[in-house]
């Protein structure tokens, strides 16, 4: 007699050529965030549920909170699978991008199958998880036994830049409340803590002038070379904290973007710098933030324009904050489910540890909704050229992942 396991494994197995079709289709329409004009994609992937008898319900965010953000258009989608009383179990996945950049062999939107893996922009990371979760969960559904509580797919389209209109936006209009949640993954590893991320942008305010007569104006740019000097030299510092999450070492600063000025034979007067701030789970981002704020303010004050005259003046806006995630203790029977049928399914110990990026799974775990990231994904995140050129994905880990997730709503979902 075969077990429910077993029976899940098949069905995936006979419909794993369906699953990479529809992760195909998913990947050929573009979600390259900026621009973020992502709701043709919710429109596509509500469709392509359509098929499998998925209702879709659209979530239309109002314009102008998406603009605000730095994006043109989002639809988030939820699905909801009603079982009987019981909790439910919300699986999200992100289906905004990163631009795929220079370097590619294989198109970006092409979906093309190489040696065993599917290449394309957000193979990985993440539209390989809105195959997964659906198909898991159309698996589960081929049981045929009686269920208790309840599946939801939310697809959402702000991860890159910070899930506030995401799935942040879901839960702070009371459009779902589930008890516990598993989001997209990107390793074999279970994910139950992050780091956090505080990006600001630094404006440095020079005088512009022409380059013959230098003296008459105030190079920003040197003044922000000043300031640059100050925060890579908090990285020497960060060294020194540790963090005693497994898999995340210590924090770290990036100035990921400087741009400024107006010609080559003019003396710059204005910089913007766009800084990268991580933050390990034991840290405070308020005290974090205002730490970089005064580190900044005082570079700016000790600058002394080599030729004497004014002085520099810099604006700091935040542009996102995003609060590490903590493993909550309800989410340990996602974490021992997802843990036994990795080692199972894959044949080696899944460990559970955290990660030093950081993602919307957050705005869930703020909300106390226990969760941890989990989908289809190599060992490491480098292995998946996620964010680099030529993105793939394993198709047997594709179908691995798929029957992992499977089973542990077997697990939690049958009496």
């Amino acid at each position: 007699m075969t077990t429910a396991y077993e029976q899940v494994d098949a069905w995936i197995d006979q419909h794993f050529d369906e699953q990479v079709r529809f992760l195909q289709e998913l990947v050929r329409v573009p979600t390259d965030t900026p621009p973020g004009n992502n709701a043709p994609h919710a429109e596509r992937t509500a469709e392509l549920l359509k098929a499998f008898g998925y209702v879709a319900e659209k979530y239309v965010v109002p314009t102008a909170q998406v603009q605000a953000c730095g994006l043109q258009t989002i639809t988030n989608l939820i699905v909801r699978r009603k079982y009987g009383e019981g909790k439910t179990i919300a699986l999200n996945a992100h289906g905004d991008v990163v631009p795929p950049g220079e370097g590619w062999v294989h198109d970006p939107y092409g979906g093309e199958i190489d040696g065993g893996a599917m290449y394309g922009r957000a193979t990985a990371v993440s539209k390989c998880d809105f195959s997964t979760f659906t198909f898991a969960t159309r698996a589960l559904e081929s049981l045929g036994l009686p269920l208790k509580g309840a599946v939801e797919l939310h697809f959402t389209y702000d991860e890159e830049f910070g899930g506030e209109v995401g799935p942040g936006w879901l839960l702070a209009q009371g459009l779902t409340q589930p008890d516990l949640m598993i989001a997209a993954g990107f390793s074999y590893q279970v994910v139950v803590a992050h780091n956090g991320c505080l990006q600001l942008e630094v404006t440095v305010h020079g005088e512009m002038s022409h380059a013959a007569i230098p003296d008459s104006g105030v190079d920003a740019l040197q003044g922000a070379n000043h300031i640059l000097s100050a925060l890579y030299a908090l990285n020497a510092d960060y060294l020194k904290v540790r963090s005693q999450v497994e898999g995340i070492t210590h924090p770290y600063l990036n100035v990921g973007l400087i741009s400024g000025g107006t010609n080559t034979n003019v003396i710059p007067g204005k910089v913007v710098l766009k800084i990268d701030r991580r933050m390990i789970p034991e840290e405070d981002p308020a005290e974090v933030e205002a730490n970089l704020r005064r580190t900044i303010e005082e570079a700016a004050a000790s600058f002394n324009p080599p030729r004497g005259g004014k002085q520099i003046r810099v604006d700091i806006k935040r542009m996102l904050l995003a609060r590490a995630m903590v493993p909550l203790t309800g989410n340990r029977p996602l974490v021992q489910a997802l843990q036994k049928h990795g080692q199972s399914v894959f044949g080696e110990p899944i460990p559970a540890i955290g990660t030093p990026l950081y993602t919307d799974v957050r705005l869930y775990v703020e909300r106390g909704i226990p969760g941890v990231i989990y989908g289809a994904g190599p060992r490491t995140v480098l292995e998946s050229h996620a964010k680099r050129a030529d993105e793939r994905v394993q198709l047997e880990d594709l179908r691995r992942a798929t029957k992992v997730v499977a089973r542990t709503l077997v697990d939690l979902l049958t009496p």
